[in-house]
């Protein structure tokens, strides 16, 4: 009986944080269950026929799960997803707990969990998934996580002790994802995208070496970072074959949401789904809180691009920047959630800074910015050190059929959210 006493312990405490607009209870609830039985999320697990699905990367877990959902809720299915984006292990137990009856049994037809990539290996001690869609390695947090081949191997370890019914989606285009695939006896399936750029360096590329001998890679063509087709001029290991290389519909906007569509893609198509349906349920589909989110403020458009790397950020500015963009804030803070070193602003690349009418800095290191944005060369910038008056500010500036938008990294997202909205996520 400690389940179903945990189980109604946990559901009183999210209905209380939501009535007092402390969040949706995303998180607590889990922390608690956990507490109560460590093998909470096992046990609610073993006594339900739910297949699984765990999205796993460093940038597009949430976007890729949102997409998987969409493609499978259209298509008649029932699914619960940690759709808050709480997806460390308490989280999780969280999202199990509020979907569970009080006798313990899950009645959806799928789970979808995002998972922290240094949490997947505790995660998949707990779990055992159908699919595990791995999407990237690229540095973040590095004062928490350390480098992406301690990540890799971590996650080569994990993945090893799952059982044959696990299959992977991963990317080809990512040396150390694509390598997973290899060294493992797990049927693994790949999405690629065709690389429409020159083969030469890039800003913020993490993974250059071969992960098998270590020498570098020879890339024929690179998407962004060290994505491309890439192949060890040493010892031969090239990028595998991919499955999916292109779809006839994309959501959303930027290079990085093609991968994040190829992969929820191939996941759906191995669930059953028709390419014709996918495409049809991606037209309902709504950008997940911060990621290409457009809220409507004081009558005013304003869009949200997280961007809590290197990676993620050059990504997110490149895509603003093709969107012809004249107003844009950054908001840089360096919190638990966002990493407490935030040196990777200096591998930010800011090509044609000078397109934008004017750029508006805040954040808890908001001068950290304003000294990498001033050693661009560019003038037009103001530094706010509330992010309230930033956004007032940004607001003023744009015309109504303008859009003003934010970068901000993990924990200014939800600060600006919380502005933007007037209530919490998490």
């Amino acid at each position: 009986m400690i389940n179903a006493s945990l189980i109604a312990l946990g559901k009183t405490i999210s209905k209380i944080s939501q009535s007092f607009n402390r969040g949706n209870g995303s998180t607590w609830p889990g922390h608690i269950a956990l507490r109560g039985n460590k093998n909470f999320i096992k046990d609610i697990l073993s006594k339900s026929n739910t297949k699984i699905i765990i999205v796993a990367g460093t940038n597009g877990k949430t976007t890729t799960s949102g997409l998987i959902r969409i493609g499978l809720e259209e298509n008649g299915k029932k699914v619960l997803q940690n759709e808050s984006g709480a997806n460390l292990l308490n989280g999780i137990a969280s999202t199990i707990l509020l979907n569970t009856s009080l006798q313990g049994k899950i009645t959806k037809e799928f789970a979808i969990f995002e998972v922290d990539e240094n949490a997947l290996p505790l995660i998949l001690n707990q779990i055992t998934p159908d699919y595990l869609v791995l999407l990237n390695l690229f540095r973040d947090q590095l004062d928490r996580y350390g480098e992406i081949n301690t990540i890799a191997q971590k996650w080569h370890n994990a993945i090893n002790k799952l059982p044959e019914k696990t299959k992977l989606i991963l990317n080809a285009d990512d040396p150390q994802i694509a390598y997973i695939g290899m060294q493992t006896k797990l049927q693994s399936l790949y999405f690629s995208l065709e690389g429409k750029q020159e083969a030469k360096s890039q800003h913020a590329a993490d993974s250059v070496s071969c992960p098998k001998c270590g020498n570098k890679l020879i890339f024929a063509n690179i998407t962004f970072s060290h994505l491309g087709k890439w192949k060890c001029g040493t010892c031969g290991l090239q990028r595998p074959n991919p499955t999916l290389t292109h779809f006839d519909s994309y959501p959303l906007t930027g290079t990085y949401n093609k991968y994040n569509t190829h992969a929820a893609v191939l996941a759906l198509m191995n669930l059953g789904i028709d390419a014709t349906l996918i495409k049809s349920s991606f037209e309902n589909f709504k950008p997940a809180f911060g990621r290409q989110e457009t809220i409507i403020y004081q009558e005013k458009n304003v869009q949200l691009f997280l961007s809590k790397n290197p990676t993620s950020f050059n990504q997110s500015y490149q895509t603003i920047r093709d969107l012809n963009a004249t107003t844009l804030l950054i908001i840089l803070n360096d919190r638990i959630p966002d990493g407490r070193d935030v040196s990777w602003i200096w591998d930010t690349d800011l090509a044609e800074i000078q397109k934008f009418k004017r750029i508006l800095i805040s954040g808890d290191r908001a001068y950290d910015m304003a000294l990498r944005i001033k050693y661009e060369g560019y003038k037009q910038f103001e530094t706010f050190e509330r992010v309230q008056e930033a956004i007032a500010s940004g607001i003023k500036y744009i015309q109504p059929n303008e859009t003003l938008y934010i970068l901000p990294t993990y924990s200014a997202m939800l600060d600006t959210r919380k502005i933007l909205t007037g209530k919490k996520i998490l």
